[in-house]
């Protein structure tokens, strides 16, 4: 699914001694949903009406730390270590990692389509997918969490942001970004960070130097070459080049229908008579199309919602036409 032109987007302003901006969604949208979703790395921190984000500003040259909040009129960010200049492509990255940068109005379509899907969207309105800041940083997250547990890794990667990237003052907290690929390759060694990753690391902030990694060329060049080109960095292999194609780039419309925990869910959602296989789930995500890939986090995220409401799903008609 391509960008929408036509989306209403607010320009960049000045309020307060402060760069701000304004994304009006286009449809259901929820800001406490991307800001406890807890997703490539980030903590999910019980919201207090603020989500904070310091992130490699696209081009990966410097890092900017940004406060978001919603109301009615939209969601609006609060820039920090910006200049006027880098408003908008501080203000379109913040769209793209928060799913804003599609016309979302047709998601609503997909519930219409599959009752399995709408009694999702019921349980949790305006969850759209967040997504990695950047391709960059997924790759990175990739090598650093790649075998060891997530959790452990992620304090792993807060204290190399925090000794080698930028600390961002945001709404009374610290939040520290990812180094540059520049900061990153002045890294010789890290606690938590075994010698191979470290060089791994640099053989990726190396080629992100190049352009490898630039978001535009990877939407160019479309999911199945991003994800054949992904596993050509070394430590990224078949499930972190996936991972990186649909969950960085900003791809709407991929099916991850090689996640069996997913599969698992379909099969239940969906009662399927014997466990979904990836044909299967292949031909229940059709009714899906243009949004393949957010109707499958959404399962993913809110799943486990549908018994606390009560709400039972019927069986989607294409679920029955597809047993096995």
């Amino acid at each position: 699914m391509s960008t929408n032109p036509n989306r209403t987007v607010g320009g960049p302003g000045h309020h307060a001694g402060m760069n701000t901006f304004t994304i009006v969604p286009t449809a259901a949208y929820s800001l406490r949903e991307s800001a406890e979703f807890g997703f490539g790395g980030r903590s999910a921190d019980r919201f207090d009406g603020v989500m904070r984000v310091a992130f490699c500003l696209d081009g990966y040259h410097t890092q900017v730390g940004v406060e978001l909040r919603q109301d009615r009129a939209g969601v609006h960010g609060v820039v920090h270590g910006a200049n006027a200049g880098e408003l908008p492509a501080v203000r379109d990255q913040v769209a793209r990692f928060l799913s804003l940068d599609h016309d979302a109005s047709g998601f609503v379509d997909v519930g219409r389509r599959d009752p399995v899907i709408a009694s999702l969207q019921e349980v949790a309105p305006g969850l759209l997918p967040p997504l990695f800041y950047s391709p960059y940083e997924a790759a990175v997250w990739s090598v650093i969490s790649a075998r060891r547990p997530a959790q452990q890794m992620a304090e792993v990667r807060r204290r190399l942001s925090e000794a080698h990237g930028r600390v961002f003052e945001l709404a009374g907290r610290q939040l520290a970004a990812l180094p540059t690929p520049a900061q990153l390759i002045d890294i010789r060694e890290f606690p938590g960070l075994t010698p191979e990753k470290v060089h791994r690391l640099h053989a990726i902030a190396h080629k992100t130097l190049t352009g490898y990694l630039d978001t535009e060329r990877l939407r160019h060049i479309g999911p199945d070459a991003t994800t054949a080109d992904m596993q050509h960095l070394k430590g990224i292999g078949p499930f972190y080049a996936s991972l990186i194609t649909i969950r960085a780039v900003g791809f709407t419309d991929v099916p991850p229908a090689d996640e069996p925990m997913l599969r698992d869910l379909v099969t239940q959602l969906y009662r399927l008579p014997v466990p979904c296989s990836r044909e299967t789930f292949l031909q229940i995500s059709e009714a899906w199309r243009p949004y393949q890939t957010w109707a499958a986090v959404l399962i993913r995220a809110a799943a486990s919602r549908l018994g606390q409401s009560g709400a039972v799903p019927r069986p989607a008609a294409s679920a029955s036409r597809t047993p096995g």
